[in-house]
């Protein structure tokens, strides 16, 4: 990939230890060199985005994106996706579901509350792959983001 910007961070909001895993050796495989910050329930990454608690002092750079696991501890995801799109200075955040809930409720909640995108993490790994290559192209490489809202 080229013209990643690699200074700011990937949001992982994820609880189970073995799709991090999978995420993580995904994002080496496909040459996605962005900072991963990893998150394992819903209240810590409410801290980390509105920089509160242990994240109070984690830095300016706002995320390059945020992959949002749905089935959280403390809060979950859509909790999160609500909150992040109430606060006028996170509500543009490029937020992705990335999640095995095959409940069609769940998608069309997370439309509701402006996910920008819904993915189903695919079971087989050379899928999950494609899929962690997909999501770095469009939204580190591709994707514009709203004037303001970060570095491009």
């Amino acid at each position: 990939m080229s013209r990643v910007d690699e200074a700011r961070p990937i949001l992982l909001v994820e609880d189970n230890e073995d799709d991090e895993a999978l995420t993580l050796r995904a994002f080496a495989k496909n040459n996605i060199h962005n900072p991963i910050v990893v998150v394992r329930d819903g209240a810590d990454a409410l801290d980390w985005v509105f920089r509160r608690g242990a994240y109070a002092d984690r830095g300016p750079a706002e995320p390059s994106v945020i992959l949002l696991d749905l089935k959280l501890p403390k809060v979950d995801g859509l909790e999160v996706l609500a909150q992040i799109r109430a606060t006028p200075a996170t509500h543009l955040l490029p937020v992705v579901i990335l999640t095995s809930s095959k409940e069609e409720s769940d998608r069309l909640r997370g439309y509701e509350l402006r996910a920008n995108s819904y993915i189903r993490k695919p079971v087989d790994f050379n899928a999950f792959l494609d899929a962690v290559r997909e999501i770095g192209l469009y939204w580190l490489v591709l994707n514009e983001p709203p004037p303001g809202t970060g570095p491009r």
